[in-house]
């Protein structure tokens, strides 16, 4: 493993010559060569399971910040359709993102999977399973994209008899889904790709790419609404774009690893084994992020029923929590990295260094998140809209949103944990009881509670995930890591 991670003083070569360097600097007097061969040392990658503060950081802060762009894309939307001055509009995107949310985000188990498979083979220093898992995962990405867009009406018909919003919002939504939907493909492979380059070391890559994305989204969005007048189906339609844009930017910069496995394409794609294996551990995480965009469907849902205000003021609010959720993955992504490689070399040691480091960092970063929020919660909602009946209501349940960084940071760092280790069935297990008992919660606390009791069943689902994945962890770890293999370096 470490032929590919440390570089060794001894191994220049000078001017065509074939002169090597020997270990020792004393046993040479070209200090010019001696300087080129620390240098080539310096830039050779460090271990894969070196879990320092800088290593976090060096995943956590591009990953952070290529997420932060991401929320962007949906205050845009909100924000400049909020400009035209109808909470309608307003609710029909709030809506449209939440049906495309349940399907594009139930099938996360793209990007989740193919992250930790990826860095699990990282570990343990296997080139060929890395590039394996990026073909595998591309090709469930354009079926079931492909899949999607096919089945698109029943899937609207489905989605608004569901969340049952007024007609005028139903009609908005309408228009944003239809168009959006098309994105559906590319949006899918763009979750494998980013994924890909995060598990084989590539934060900084991965970043450049998230941030095109997004921000190209964003400036097509004003483009489309604000100057040419197409309203909610405009800014489905620079969705559309930027995610087909994103994937032909991307494309070439994967084509050296498959280009150096072209003799086996075909077998490691359809490998059966490997395979079956990647769709049983996507059917436990499609199930997880299905009951978790359901809890989200469920907060719309509710919101609707009380008001196309109360909706449009929810909305808005959730912006905080997507905004830390975001920035809180980048230091998930790197708990999920490491221990994913912990896995592949079976090393204890880098498991527990990951999981303590990392939940350190997010705790420190969901305290500044609140504070923030707190801060800039007034200004921030005058800005998204103009409508006082929704900026009055949003003051009011302002407290809730600026508080669930602190009530989710434990959530967001078990889901790494668990996604690294691909304990995909108790993610599952987890998420099914917490969306049952957020459920009972709301119909015990609305009554007396009205909307701020639907925002407290929020946070108590965030609090059960964590507590429960919690609770697996310490089981799991024991039986992972036991005394004759826990400090074992090997492959699996």
């Amino acid at each position: 493993m470490a032929s590919r991670n440390f570089g060794l003083i001894g191994r220049v070569v000078d001017d065509g010559k074939h002169r090597r360097i020997k270990s020792h600097a004393s046993e040479t007097t070209d200090a010019k060569l001696l300087f080129s061969a620390y240098q080539e040392a310096m830039e050779q990658r460090t271990s894969p399971l070196d879990v320092t503060n800088r290593a976090i950081l060096k995943i956590a802060v591009p990953m952070a910040a290529g997420f932060l762009t991401t929320p962007l894309v949906g205050i845009a939307d909100t924000a400049v359709v909020g400009q035209l001055g109808d909470p309608v509009l307003i609710g029909g995107v709030a809506v449209a993102s939440i049906l495309l949310g349940l399907l594009l985000t139930s099938f996360n188990f793209l990007r989740s999977a193919t992250s930790a498979l990826t860095a699990q083979a990282h570990g343990r220093d296997d080139p060929s399973a890395e590039t394996a898992v990026l073909l595998r995962s591309s090709l469930i990405a354009v079926v079931t994209g492909v899949a999607i867009v096919v089945l698109q009406g029943p899937v609207l018909a489905l989605g608004l008899w569901i969340m049952s919003p007024s007609a005028a919002v139903a009609d908005a939504t309408s228009a944003y889904f239809l168009t959006r939907v098309w994105a559906t493909p590319f949006t899918l492979l763009n979750f494998v790709f980013l994924s890909w380059l995060v598990g084989v070391d590539r934060p900084i890559l991965c970043f450049a790419l998230q941030s095109f994305l997004n921000l190209f989204n964003v400036a097509l969005t004003v483009l489309f609404v604000l100057q040419y007048d197409m309203g909610v189906s405009g800014a489905a339609l620079a969705t559309v774009i930027a995610e087909v844009s994103t994937v032909l930017l991307t494309l070439p910069l994967l084509a050296k690893p498959v280009l150096t496995e072209r003799g086996r394409l075909l077998a490691m794609m359809f490998d059966r084994e490997k395979l079956f294996m990647m769709m049983r551990l996507n059917a436990d995480i499609l199930v997880r992020s299905f009951c978790l965009q359901a809890a989200f469907a469920f907060f719309t849902r509710q919101s609707a029923q009380q008001s196309d205000a109360i909706l449009a003021a929810n909305e808005i609010l959730l912006h905080f929590f997507m905004v830390a959720g975001y920035f809180l993955d980048g230091f998930a992504i790197a708990v999920e990295q490491f221990v994913g490689r912990a896995m592949g070399a079976r090393s204890k040691a880098t498991f527990e260094r990951a999981v303590r480091l990392t939940s350190l960092w997010n705790l420190g970063q969901a305290a500044l998140l609140s504070l923030i929020f707190f801060a800039i919660g007034h200004p921030f909602i005058d800005f998204m809209t103009p409508n006082e009946e929704v900026r009055a209501l949003c003051k009011t349940y302002l407290v809730w949103a600026a508080l669930t960084p602190l009530v989710g940071v434990a959530a967001f760092q078990m889901d790494g944990v668990f996604i690294g280790a691909t304990w995909s069935r108790d993610m599952r297990n987890s998420m099914l009881v917490s969306l049952a008992v957020m459920i009972v919660a709301y119909f015990i606390l609305f009554p007396p509670f009205q909307n701020h009791g639907l925002w407290l069943a929020l946070w108590i689902f965030l609090s059960l995930r964590a507590i429960t994945l919690y609770q697996r962890m310490t089981v799991r770890r024991k039986e992972t890591f036991t005394s004759s293999q826990a400090e074992q370096v090997s492959k699996i």
